[in-house]
């Protein structure tokens, strides 16, 4: 009986309402973003997707947040967002130290053809010969018709044997037959470097179809 007492009491008891920490608008979202708890920062990253004006805002996040899963909801919301903006604020982690979050912008970037094809070009003439290698990782993937052109550039000019044995790699997978003598020539350039004629004998059976 003390149980059924005690069940009617509960019904008959006022329900506490329900107080929000955060708005669900995108101030509250942002705010959200910052808090101590895994889940209300994952939470708050996935519902940011709908605002492209958070791009900012979910780049820096990206910078200082340590949980995996939170980091996959950012860039998810990135990639959804997907645009020009996206770009621009993925490509200095490429410069970064974190191998995840590098491994992390190349992935969405390789997804954004339209929206990484303006930047193309200027990153394959970066500096930074890991910057061009990232490049050329993004172009592997990248759905965009100029892609196996731009990596025949690279291993037509690029001076880093690195960047260029990259290039071969993943222009065995789309170049043409007519790219051949230009993978050929490779040779030519880094005639002490052992492991690029593996490479360029590799693409070459690739695209001439006969591996």
């Amino acid at each position: 009986m003390g149980l059924v007492k005690r069940a009617k009491e509960d019904q008959a008891a006022p329900s506490k309402p329900h107080i929000r920490k955060y708005g669900r608008d995108l101030q509250g979202l942002l705010a959200q973003l910052h808090d101590d708890q895994v889940k209300a920062r994952r939470w708050a990253a996935r519902d940011l997707a709908a605002h492209p004006e958070a791009v900012s805002a979910l780049c820096e996040r990206l910078r200082v947040e340590p949980d995996p899963t939170v980091r996959e909801a950012l860039f998810g919301s990135l990639l959804a967002i997907g645009t020009e903006a996206v770009v621009e604020g993925l490509i200095p982690l490429l410069r970064g130290e974190d191998a995840g979050l590098r491994n992390g912008a190349v992935e969405v970037l390789r997804q954004l053809p339209d929206a990484v094809g303006h930047r193309i070009a200027a990153l394959l003439a970066d500096p930074d010969p890991d910057v061009r290698i990232f490049a050329v990782d993004i172009l592997r993937d990248l759905a965009h018709p100029q892609a196996p052109g731009w990596l025949l550039a690279v291993v037509e000019s690029d001076e880093h044997v690195n960047v260029v044995t990259t290039a071969i790699d993943r222009l065995a997978e789309v170049g043409t037959p007519d790219m051949a003598p230009a993978i050929q020539a490779v040779k030519d350039r880094f005639p002490n470097e052992p492991f690029v004629g593996f490479a360029v004998d590799t693409a070459l059976k690739r695209v001439l179809g006969d591996g």
